[in-house]
């Protein structure tokens, strides 16, 4: 199954911004990040990224076009946030969920790679969520390698009822 990439409409922008911050929140709430904190962290991360209210050529938005024409969803590809010119990350990837299972996720990275290679990137990376194992697998299929890992513990236990300060 064959996908292209195509410049996402200007007109359609802010509606994906909001998809893709939706998205966003929602990720970081699953990975325990309360809701209020989490819809703020995610609207400056997008504000960061998109300041001017509009993606350029170093942070591009893509729909992701099946061979009949059809969009199964996103990426979202620019430079990352250090003072490296030559780093680029992913910074969003979604297949609709009625695709997913067909190749698209892969073929939509490798394009991406192509991108970020044709913009003088040197290398790409990108953030998965812990509990995404099937996310994670595809990323490491394709050669990406783990560079930090991010862990938690929840204190909380239900019915432990013990004062930490004793």
């Amino acid at each position: 199954m064959a996908i292209c990439l195509e410049l996402l409409d200007p007109g359609s922008f802010p509606q994906w911004l909001e998809q893709s911050c939706s998205e966003y929140v929602a990720d970081l709430i699953s990975s325990g990040s309360a809701p209020g904190a989490a819809r703020q962290q995610a609207e400056a991360s997008l504000h960061k990224s998109f300041p001017e209210g509009r993606p350029g050529l170093d942070n591009a938005v893509f729909t992701l076009m099946d061979q009949g024409g059809s969009a199964v969803g996103y990426i979202w590809v620019g430079r990352d946030h250090s003072d490296d010119p030559t780093a680029w990350w992913v910074w969003d990837i979604l297949v609709d969920s009625a695709h997913r299972g067909k190749g698209y996720g892969r073929e939509a990275m490798q394009l991406a790679e192509e991108y970020a290679r044709s913009r003088g990137a040197l290398t790409l990376g990108l953030n998965v969520f812990g509990y995404n194992a099937s996310a994670r697998g595809l990323y490491e299929s394709l050669g990406y390698e783990t560079t930090s890992i991010k862990m938690r513990k929840s204190l909380l236990s239900a019915g432990s009822g013990e004062d930490a300060s004793n």
